[in-house]
C-alpha cells in the first residue's frame, strides 16, 4: 500500500505513529512498560514524557478502556479513563483545549479499531497529529470532519441525554466509554437507565467516570407497572445520590437489596424469553434466511449468545446483533460468489444479483428484529408485552402503577419517578397521573428513538396536558378531560369503567391539581440510545442558542441526516454572575462597598461567570424547535452489512492537500507567497537592490520576527542546557506568516503606497510621511485581522493586530524614517527623500513587525505560562492531599518536622503510607522535569511561591528534599515506576535534581525575607 501512495502525501510521524498505534494493538499484554505509565498521579507533562511518547500512552490508555467489557476490568477502565482524560486536556493551544481535547480522543478511539486500509490508517494518523497541535482553524475542520459540533472553551452549554443505556443492560458501551463518548459530543448531564435493577459495579464504574469526566449523570432503573393489557415503564431515580459510595450504600440497604432482588427475578424472566426466541429463530426463521440468499448457516448456539451478550441482560436487541453478527460472514462470501461471475451475467442477471445484494444489505440488526424477532412473526412464544395470569409471572411484574410508585417511594425519602410515554396516548398518561396521586415526577416527553420509529406521534397533545396541569389552568383541563371522554365515547372497545373513570377525574380536577402544585411535572428529553443503531440518532442533545455561533450556523446549514433540530423548544436565557477572586485582599473586601457606590466601578474586582439559565417548564413540543442532536446518523458501515461495496468498490481520491507532508506544503506555501513578493519588487522597482532583495528582505523581516518571538513566548533566551532552541519554533506557523506576508507586499507597496497614496494622492515621504505611514499601517492592519480570522485565530489576537499593532507602529516607522533619513543622508545619498519613498513599505512592515513581535511574543509568553499554571495546580493539588493525609496518619507527630530528614522520614513511614512516599516522590520528579524542559515552568514555579503562605512554601520544598534519597528514587525508577523503559528517566534525575533541589532552596530563602518584609513580620 505504501507503493501506492505518493510520497508528497504524509509525514515521516505519521507513519511512526502508526508504527506506534500497531505495536500497542499487537502486543497490549507486553506493553507492561505503558501500562505502568496509566499511573494516575503522574502528570502528562512531567517526567513520563521521558519513557513513552504521548501518542503511546494515548493509544494504550484507548485499547485498554475500548477493549474491555469484562465486569472485572473496570477498575482498569476507570484508570484508562483518567489517564486518557490527563492526556487529551494537556494537549492543543489553550484556546480551543476543550475542543481538541474532544477530537484528539475521537481519532484515537478510530485508530485503535484499526479501520481497514492503510490510507484510512495513515489518514487518522495525520489527522490526530494536526489535532495535537491545536490551530483553531484545523481543529473546527476536524470537528466537522468527524462530526462533532464546537463546544463553549468555558463549557457552559445546555448539553443534555435524560435516557441512555449501557452495556449492562442492552448497550454496546461499558460505563467507562460511555461516558467518554458522552464527553466527546460534548454532553454536560446524563441519565443511565437500568433495567428491573442496578449492578452495584456497573454504578461504581459509571459513576467514577462521570467524576473524571466532569460530566454530570443520574442513574434510572425502568420497571414495568400493569396498565389495562399492557405494561407501561416507570424510570425511577433515587436524589442527592451522584457519589459513587453514596448510591452503593444506597444499593447495600437491606430493603433496597430484596428489591434489587426481585428486579433480577424479572430481568431473569425477561431473559428465558429471548433465549426461547433464539430457539424459535432457529425452528421457524434461519432455514428461510438460508433459502432466500442461498447460504448455508448451522444453527445458533445458545451459549454463544450469552457469551456475546456478556455482562449485559439479554435483550431482542442482543439477539438482533448476535444473529446478524452471523448471518454476516457468510453473505459476504456470497456477495463475492456473486461479483465474481457479474462481468459475464446478462443484463437481466445483473440486475437481479445487484437487487439480491441490496437485499441483503439492508438486512441489518433492525431488520432482523422486524422481520424475525417480533411477536406476531413467533406466535408460540408468550408475548412478554402482554400482563398474564400465569404463577411463573414475578412478583414486580403483577403490580399497577400506583402499586409499584407507592413501594419505589418507600425505598428512599426523595426520588424521581418518570413516566415513559411510548405508545401511549394522552388519555393513559392523565389516568395514570391521577391514580399515581402526584408520584409521577417528570414525563419522557420526547423520545428520540420513539420519534423516529414513528410511536410519539401523541406528544403534542400529552405536553398540552402537562402545561395545562403545570399552569393550573382548570378551563383547559377540563377541555381537555371533556374532549378525552368524547374520544372514548366515539371508539369502539371503549370500556365504561374506563369512561366513569374519567368522568370522576372530570370531578376531581382540583385534587389532580393539588398533586402538581407544589412540585410540578417536568419533563425529560431522551435518545434511548445503546450505540448499536446506525439508522437512528446517537446519544446527546443540545439547546441551539447555547453552542458558539459557527456551530449554530453548521447545523442551521446542514441538510444530510448527520444534525437535526427536533420540534422541542426549551427556553435559555444567558446571564453573567459575578463573584469576588479569590486573590482579591482584606483592603478590597473593606472598600468594596465605598467602590460599588461609583458609576463604573461597581465590577471592580469581581470574576464573571458566563452561563445559561434554564426555564425547565418551558419544554413544549412546537413546529420549530431549538433543540439539537448531537449524534450523527452513520448510514454506512458498522451496524449495516455494508454488503454492496464487495460488488461495486468505491472509487478512491488519493491526494488531498489537508494530508500532503508538512514539508511540501510549507514549501508550497513560501513559494505562493515568495512569487507575488518577488514580482511586485521585480516589475516596479528600476534599482537592482530592491528589484532583486526587496522580496528577501521583506521575507527576512518576518522570518526572523517569528522564530524571535517564539523563543522569546517560551523564555528561550534563558534556556536550560538541555533544551534546544529550535523546539520551541512552529515551522508551519513561520510557512503561514511568509504565505500571507507575501501576498501583502503587491497590497501595500504597489497598490497602497505607489497607485492611491503617491500617484492619486501625491501622498509620500517628502509631502506628508506621517500619513504615509498611517494609511500603509491602517492597510496593513485590516489585511492581517482579515487574514487572522480567516485561520481561525482567537478574537483577541485579531483584534489586538488591528489595533494595538496598528496604532504603535505608526509612529514607530516615522522614526525608523528619520533614522534611515539620517544614515542615507551621511553616506552622502542625493535626493534623500526618494530613495526613502522606495523602501517606505519595507520601513512601514518593519516597524509593523517589531510590534507584532512584542505582542505575539508577549500572547506566546501568557499561553506558555497559563499551560505551567494549569500543570501546578494540578501537582500541586496531588501533594497537598498527601501532606493532609500524612498528618491525618501520623496525628501526634510533627509531619513537616519529619521532611526536614528525608531519610528518617522514609524510614518512619509505614506500610500505610508508602503509597503517600511514592506520590510525594513522583510529585517531586514531575516537579524537577517541568523545571528542567517545560517553557515559563521556572518564572510559574517562582510566582506561585511568592503567592504562598510561609507553611506552605515550607511544605513544597521540603517535601522535593525526598529527592536527595538517590537509592530509594532509583529504585522506585527502576522497579518500574515510569515504565520499564527508565534508564533515561534515572539518568535525567541523577544529572538534575542536585542542581534543582540547591536552586529552590536557594529561591524560597530570598522569598522568605521579602515576604515577611512586606507583610510586616506578620
Amino acid at each position: 500500500m505504501k507503493r501506492d501512495i505518493p510520497p508528497i502525501l504524509f509525514d515521516r510521524r505519521d507513519y511512526d505513529l502508526l508504527s506506534l498505534v500497531d505495536e500497542v494493538l499487537d502486543r497490549t499484554d507486553s506493553l507492561q512498560y505503558v501500562q505502568d505509565l496509566l499511573y494516575p498521579w503522574l502528570h502528562p507533562h512531567g517526567i513520563k514524557e521521558i519513557a513513552a511518547s504521548p501518542a503511546l500512552r494515548m493509544a494504550y490508555a484507548a485499547l485498554r478502556l475500548l477493549g474491555s467489557l469484562e465486569a472485572g476490568k473496570a477498575e482498569e477502565r476507570i484508570t484508562a479513563l483518567r489517564c486518557l482524560r490527563d492526556e487529551v486536556m494537556s494537549t492543543g493551544e489553550v484556546h480551543m483545549r476543550r475542543n481538541s481535547a474532544r477530537v484528539v480522543l475521537e481519532i484515537m478511539k478510530e485508530m485503535v479499531r484499526k479501520p481497514a486500509g492503510r490510507l484510512v490508517q495513515l489518514k487518522l494518523a495525520h489527522d490526530f497529529r494536526t489535532a495535537v497541535i491545536g490551530r483553531p482553524r484545523a481543529i473546527r475542520s476536524l470537528l466537522r470532519r468527524y462530526h462533532l459540533l464546537e463546544m463553549p472553551e468555558k463549557w457552559n452549554q445546555v448539553s443534555f441525554d435524560d435516557h441512555i443505556h449501557d452495556s449492562s443492560t442492552k448497550g454496546r458501551k461499558s460505563p467507562s466509554h460511555l461516558i467518554m463518548d458522552a464527553w466527546i459530543k460534548g454532553i454536560r448531564r446524563i441519565s443511565v437507565v437500568y433495567y428491573n435493577y442496578v449492578p452495584p459495579q456497573a454504578a461504581e464504574e459509571l459513576l467514577e467516570a462521570a467524576e473524571i469526566m466532569g460530566v454530570a449523570v443520574r442513574i434510572g432503573i425502568g420497571f414495568s407497572a400493569k396498565f389495562y393489557r399492557a405494561y407501561v415503564q416507570l424510570i425511577y431515580s433515587p436524589a442527592g445520590l451522584s457519589d459513587p459510595k453514596d448510591f452503593l450504600s444506597f444499593l447495600g440497604d437491606r430493603q433496597t437489596k430484596a428489591f434489587m432482588e426481585e428486579g433480577r427475578l424479572v430481568s431473569a424472566h425477561q431473559g428465558r424469553y429471548v433465549l426461547e426466541l433464539l430457539k424459535e429463530f432457529n425452528r421457524n426463521h434461519l432455514h428461510r434466511i438460508n433459502e432466500r440468499y442461498g447460504l448455508k448457516l448451522d444453527d445458533l448456539n445458545l451459549s454463544d449468545f450469552l457469551a456475546y451478550v456478556g455482562e449485559g441482560q439479554p435483550s431482542v436487541l442482543h439477539l438482533a446483533k448476535f444473529i446478524h453478527r452471523n448471518l454476516l460472514p457468510a453473505m459476504r462470501e456470497k456477495a463475492a460468489r456473486l461479483w465474481s461471475g457479474f462481468g459475464a451475467a446478462s443484463r437481466e442477471e445483473r440486475e437481479k444479483i445487484v437487487a439480491l445484494v441490496q437485499e441483503m444489505n439492508g438486512l441489518d440488526s433492525e431488520a432482523i428484529v422486524d422481520r424475525f424477532l417480533r411477536a406476531e412473526q413467533n406466535p408460540g412464544i408468550s408475548d412478554p408485552r402482554v400482563p398474564g395470569d400465569t404463577g411463573d409471572i414475578p412478583g414486580l411484574l403483577q403490580l399497577s402503577a400506583p402499586q409499584l410508585v407507592d413501594r419505589l417511594n418507600g425505598l428512599r425519602a426523595g426520588c424521581k419517578i418518570t413516566l415513559n410515554l411510548t405508545n401511549l396516548k394522552a388519555e393513559d398518561v392523565l389516568e395514570l397521573l391521577y391514580r399515581c396521586k402526584g408520584a409521577v415526577s417528570d414525563l419522557e416527553i420526547f423520545n428520540l428513538k420513539d420519534f423516529a420509529t414513528g410511536k410519539a406521534g401523541n406528544c403534542r397533545q400529552i405536553n398540552e396536558l402537562q402545561r395545562a396541569i403545570n399552569d393550573q389552568n382548570t378551563i383547559a383541563l377540563k377541555k381537555l378531560i371533556v374532549a378525552m371522554i368524547g374520544r372514548m365515547q366515539g371508539a369502539d372497545g371503549a370500556s365504561p369503567e374506563r369512561i366513569a373513570s374519567f368522568h370522576e377525574i372530570l370531578r376531581n380536577i382540583p385534587t389532580l391539581q393539588s398533586y402538581y402544585r407544589k412540585g410540578p411535572l417536568r419533563s425529560t428529553i431522551g435518545s434511548d440510545s445503546t450505540g448499536y443503531s446506525h439508522r437512528l440518532h446517537g446519544m446527546g442533545l443540545a439547546i441551539l442558542q447555547t453552542l458558539p455561533p459557527g456551530a449554530q450556523r453548521e447545523v442551521r446549514r446542514s441538510t444530510g441526516p448527520q444534525r437535526q433540530i427536533i420540534p422541542v423548544r426549551i427556553d435559555a436565557f444567558f446571564q453573567n454572575t459575578y463573584m469576588p477572586e479569590r486573590s482579591t485582599g482584606n483592603l478590597f473586601r473593606l472598600l468594596f462597598p465605598l467602590l460599588a457606590r461609583f458609576p463604573g466601578l461597581r465590577l471592580i474586582g469581581l470574576k464573571r461567570e458566563e452561563g445559561w439559565k434554564v426555564n425547565e417548564l418551558s419544554t413544549r413540543i412546537v413546529s420549530t424547535g431549538n433543540v439539537v442532536t448531537l449524534g450523527g446518523i452513520n448510514g454506512q458501515g458498522g451496524d449495516l452489512t455494508d454488503i454492496f461495496t464487495t460488488c461495486v468498490p468505491p472509487r478512491r481520491r488519493i491526494f488531498s492537500w489537508n494530508y500532503c507532508n508538512n514539508i511540501f506544503k510549507n514549501a508550497i506555501k513560501i513559494t505562493a507567497g515568495f512569487i507575488p513578493a518577488f514580482l511586485s519588487f521585480y516589475l516596479t522597482r528600476d534599482w537592482w537592490v530592491l528589484a532583486w532583495l526587496g522580496a528577501p528582505i521583506w521575507f527576512a523581516i518576518t522570518g526572523v520576527r517569528n522564530i524571535i518571538q517564539s523563543v522569546f513566548g517560551a523564555g528561550g533566551f534563558r534556556p536550560s542546557s538541555l533544551i534546544k532552541w529550535d523546539s520551541y519554533i512552529s515551522w508551519e506557523r513561520i510557512s503561514d506568516s511568509l504565505f500571507y506576508t507575501g501576498l501583502s507586499v503587491p497590497l501595500l507597496d504597489y497598490l497602497v503606497k505607489s497607485v492611491i497614496l503617491d500617484r492619486s494622492l501625491g501622498v509620500n515621504t517628502s509631502t506628508r510621511p506621517v500619513l504615509l505611514y498611517t494609511l500603509i499601517a491602517l492597510a496593513n492592519g485590516l489585511y492581517i485581522f482579515g487574514h487572522n480570522k480567516l485561520r481561525g485565530l482567537p478574537k483577541g489576537t485579531a483584534t489586538s493586530n488591528l489595533f494595538l499593532r496598528t496604532i504603535l507602529s505608526i509612529p514607530l516607522a516615522y522614526l525608523m524614517n528619520l533614522a534611515a533619513g539620517g544614515v542615507i543622508g551621511a553616506l552622502g545619498v542625493a535626493n534623500v527623500s526618494l530613495m526613502l519613498q522606495k523602501w517606505a513599505a519595507i520601513i512601514s512592515k518593519a516597524a509593523s513587525d517589531c510590534v507584532a513581535g512584542v505582542i505575539e511574543g508577549v500572547a506566546d509568553r501568557n499561553e506558555y505560562i497559563e499551560i505551567r499554571a494549569n500543570d501546578y495546580a494540578g501537582k500541586l493539588k496531588q501533594l497537598f492531599d498527601a501532606y493532609a493525609q500524612l498528618e491525618l496518619l501520623y496525628p501526634e507527630a510533627d509531619v513537616l518536622k519529619m521532611l526536614e530528614s528525608p531519610g528518617d522520614f522514609i524510614s518512619r513511614l509505614g506500610a500505610e503510607a508508602r503509597d503517600l512516599e511514592k506520590i510525594i516522590i513522583v510529585n517531586g520528579l514531575d516537579l524537577l522535569y517541568f523545571w528542567v524542559y517545560q517553557p515559563r515552568a521556572r518564572n510559574e514555579f517562582r510566582l506561585l511561591l511568592e503567592g504562598m503562605s510561609p507553611e506552605e512554601r515550607e511544605i513544597l520544598v521540603r517535601s522535593q528534599s525526598v529527592l536527595r534519597r538517590k537509592s530509594e528514587v532509583s529504585q522506585l525508577l527502576a522497579n518500574g515506576m515510569v515504565g520499564k523503559k527508565f534508564e533515561k528517566a534515572l539518568s535525567f534525575y541523577l544529572d538534575s535534581s542536585e542542581e534543582y533541589l540547591n536552586v529552590i532552596e536557594k529561591l524560597k530563602a530570598t522569598i522568605n525575607p521579602r515576604m515577611d518584609a512586606s507583610t510586616g513580620g506578620k
